[in-house]
């Protein structure tokens, strides 16, 4: 089974590049430096930002739908990333490298399905879980801080 995954649109960080670090924190995002590689995964290229590059750690409304599910968490966006990755078949080496929660929502936004898996396994998870119609689509998250990593669907014929 074929499946796509998305990240996150820059249009909606972009006015953040380049703030002061007071001007970040009065909208309550905050600068920091990776230190560390693999370690600060950017959620627009979804990739590990590299040494001594600038993210911006911010909260951010992954799961809008008006549902018990309605859900945000802090997440990683490297400052001035701007292409925003969308592949299909392909697995990124951010998730491929960790534990991810896999997580099945239907039309409704409801979620139906979850399993926890090594990123390893993550593409037999992902094609397991699209082959229910029920599920209309997936968001996987960085299982050891539950952080959103990305949209995962089936692709547009």
């Amino acid at each position: 089974m074929s499946f796509r995954i998305i990240g996150l649109d820059a249009a909606p960080f972009m006015p953040f590049f380049g703030m002061t670090d007071s001007e970040l924190a009065s909208h309550g995002v905050k600068r920091m430096i990776v230190d560390a590689s693999p370690g600060y995964p950017d959620r627009i290229e979804i990739a590990d930002a590299p040494l001594g590059a600038s993210v911006l750690l911010l909260n951010y409304l992954h799961q809008p739908a008006d549902t018990p599910y309605r859900s945000r968490h802090a997440i990683f966006v490297r400052e001035g990333a701007l292409e925003t990755l969308d592949v299909i078949d392909l697995i990124p080496a951010a998730l491929e490298r960790r534990t991810i929660s896999l997580r099945g929502f239907d039309s409704s936004h409801d979620m139906v399905d979850a399993i926890l898996v090594e990123g390893m396994n993550l593409r037999a998870a992902i094609e397991r879980m699209l082959i229910d119609r029920q599920v209309a689509y997936l968001h996987a998250h960085y299982a050891t801080r539950g952080c959103y990593a990305a949209r995962i669907e089936r692709p547009v014929a």
